[in-house]
């Protein structure tokens, strides 16, 4: 028993030994482990074979262009990166002529001009049109947002400032110069909330158009006032003389002028800082003495506004509200 105890440990000895010597004094070398790792990858390769090579496809290919799209187009034509499908008239013009409004792109032309020269005009005018497209879409994107709710407590802007409309159904307003509405200028300043209101003369259930046509209303009558106001006051620096004034409700001019001096402006102007309409206010009267955009026109803008440039980029960036 004693013998077969002995020759246990003796074997447990032998196996154990080497453990404890590597322990001590490794021997272990990167030629030893190098060959046992290339004979890893070897197998590990047979095992899974590599995928095939293949190149990244490219993003154009990947991204689907933008596009843009008038209601009424009739051709269509890839522009950079984009689809433009625009209107195209023909008519008794001598260039070919490009316009973006809020339905999209327009272009007129000659009747004699080929479609292949009007292609390459689109082709040469790429960088213009998709500006133009892009800075269009962004407005109506910004309109949209700032969609009118028609109801008691609606927000309007109002020569640059928020107007909360209240609707009151006292009668003390219709006798009024303004109508049925009335602007109050004392509300309780609190922060985030306007302190100009504009009281309706309507019942409390009137209808959100009802609402709306009142509203507008009123503030076509502030148009017409301040817009005499600001005509008279720069038409003398210009030296010239405006014959009549009238409202406008274009989508895509704020004002017009001929040279018998017949001014019409946008009425949506009123919405915007006074800044800003008395710069679209100059621009119409430095017409009565230039009536085209050549640089005569608006050195005669900057004699009476220096800082025009400013007051234009203001007229772009800032946003109308949607009524409908």
């Amino acid at each position: 028993m004693r013998g077969l105890i002995q020759l246990t440990l003796d074997m447990f000895s032998d196996a154990i030994a080497p453990l404890l010597v590597n322990k001590k004094e490794p021997t272990t070398t990167v030629d030893s482990v190098q060959p046992a790792i290339e004979s890893v990858a070897v197998k590990l390769k047979t095992v899974v074979p590599a995928a095939p090579f293949s190149p990244a496809e490219p993003l154009s290919s990947v991204m689907r262009p933008a596009a843009f799209a008038h209601p009424r187009s009739t051709r269509e034509a890839r522009v950079g990166h984009s689809i433009v499908a625009y209107e195209f008239k023909r008519g008794k013009r001598k260039t070919i002529g490009f316009s973006v409004g809020v339905d999209g792109l327009t272009v007129s032309a000659p009747r004699w001009v080929p479609l292949f020269e009007i292609d390459k005009a689109v082709q040469e005018k790429a960088s213009w049109i998709l500006k133009k497209l892009s800075e269009s879409r962004e407005r109506h994107q910004k309109m949209e947002s700032s969609r009118i709710e028609w109801k008691d407590g609606a927000m309007v802007p109002f020569l640059g400032e928020q107007v909360i409309v209240v609707i009151d159904p006292r009668h003390a307003y219709a006798s009024s110069k303004d109508g049925s509405a009335q602007l109050h200028t004392d509300a309780q300043a609190l922060p985030g909330v306007p302190k100009l209101t504009l009281h309706i003369g309507l019942p409390h259930d009137a209808s959100p158009e009802r609402i709306r046509d009142a509203v507008q209303a009123w503030l076509m009558r502030q148009a017409k006032r301040i817009f005499e106001e600001r005509l008279n006051h720069f038409a003398p620096q210009l030296q010239v003389r405006w014959s009549k004034m009238s409202l406008s409700n274009a989508g895509t001019r704020w004002g017009s002028a001929t040279s018998d001096g017949f001014i019409r402006l946008n009425w949506r102007l009123i919405h915007l800082r006074i800044a800003v309409i008395d710069y679209v206010v100059v621009h119409e009267l430095s017409h009565l003495r230039v009536m085209d955009h050549s640089p005569r026109f608006w050195n005669t803008v900057e004699s009476i506004m220096p800082d025009y440039v400013t007051r234009k980029k203001l007229l772009k960036d800032d946003s109308i509200p949607r009524w409908q």
